[in-house]
């Protein structure tokens, strides 16, 4: 990460400007180098101040956020932030994550107020992490043919795999999941940080690009292979025995984790339900959530397989595991279906 990190915001509210200028203001190594009203105008900006990271509105005139990112990702890579409302602009943001920006912080409120600055905290440390991304990773990266290398419709050692990622999940998971052929004999559980509103319309997407079926996870689902769950925003999820089967159970529990739905509820649950016959897999994403999980995985004889480092968007959650010796193996995105076909 540079040593101050040079900002640009974009946003057509003068007021919005201002407020996200006080925010990032907090900290002594954000500095905001300039503000435009239209993405129009940021593209003439990026290119005059040289800014290492960009917070970025969706809906603006004669250049929106979208056309924004798309632009400017043509011209020269850039991590941009997507400052949003969910329930207003949710196909937006999904459009904008496509076109390549690295993340977004959800507004508080569509109105000028001062609940705009509850979101700095997260707003600091999404620019921090953001501007030590390598430009390789905030270049939008297209779904990969949906057929992996390797192929077993026999089920091995594992019985479920669960997946964690945060900070370039939207695009991560784009790439990953097509991989997955159809007869994946396993079923696959993810979690991904994404505020209220998103989850399910990501999972729809998802399955439109994969062989699997992809939905958003539901109370008392029959965790079976050929279908991959997506944690709903703000529900843990988490798996039960119900006879001889095994079904999804989502809850608002634990209550003290900093994410919700938390990767580590998640792959302790596996580890509790499915003992040693489970794969998890961290990716990228800032933070260490999933370190404590992937301990549980392990202990009870589990794999755990880790984004490698230079495909990683934000190399944390990785590297929380890597360090704490609990990788099996770290894996770029681009191979990553196909070392867990070999694992299965």
């Amino acid at each position: 990460m540079p040593e101050i990190v040079r900002v640009l915001v974009v946003d057509d509210s003068a007021y919005v400007r201002k407020v996200v200028s006080q925010m990032l203001g907090r900290s002594p190594f954000i500095e905001v180098v300039g503000a435009a009203r239209d993405g129009e105008e940021a593209l003439g900006l990026v290119q005059e101040l040289r800014p290492d990271v960009v917070t970025c509105d969706l809906n603006m005139p004669v250049m929106d956020g979208v056309s924004f990112v798309r632009a400017q990702m043509a011209r020269r890579p850039i991590p941009i932030i997507i400052i949003s409302i969910a329930a207003e602009s949710g196909e937006q943001v999904l459009a904008a994550l496509d076109a390549g920006a690295i993340d977004f912080v959800q507004k508080p409120t569509a109105l000028a107020t001062e609940r705009l600055m509850d979101m700095a905290d997260e707003l600091i440390d999404k620019v921090k992490a953001a501007a030590r991304s390598p430009r390789r990773s905030v270049v939008a990266r297209a779904p990969l043919p949906a057929e992996p290398a390797v192929r077993r419709a026999a089920r091995g050692p594992i019985d479920v795999v669960v997946i964690g990622i945060s900070t370039g999940g939207p695009q991560g998971l784009k790439v990953l999941v097509p991989q997955l052929p159809a007869d994946c004999p396993v079923p696959v559980a993810m979690v991904m940080h994404m505020p209220l509103g998103y989850t399910e319309m990501y999972a729809q997407k998802l399955n439109e690009l994969s062989p699997l079926r992809v939905i958003e996870a539901g109370e008392g689902q029959v965790v079976e292979a050929g279908t991959v769950f997506l944690a709903p925003a703000g529900r843990h999820l988490t798996f039960r025995k119900d006879g001889g089967r095994v079904v999804t159970h989502l809850d608002v529990r634990p209550l003290d984790t900093l994410h919700r739905p938390a990767v580590d509820v998640l792959f302790h649950s596996a580890a509790e339900v499915y003992g040693a016959r489970v794969l998890g897999v961290v990716m990228t994403g800032m933070g260490n959530d999933g370190q404590e999980g992937s301990a549980w995985i392990k202990a009870r004889g589990g794999c755990i397989l880790t984004e490698a480092e230079e495909s990683c968007v934000v190399y944390g959650m990785p590297r929380s595991v890597v360090e704490a010796g609990l990788s099996d193996a770290s894996v770029p995105l681009e191979r990553l279906a196909e070392a867990i076909m070999e694992k299965i």
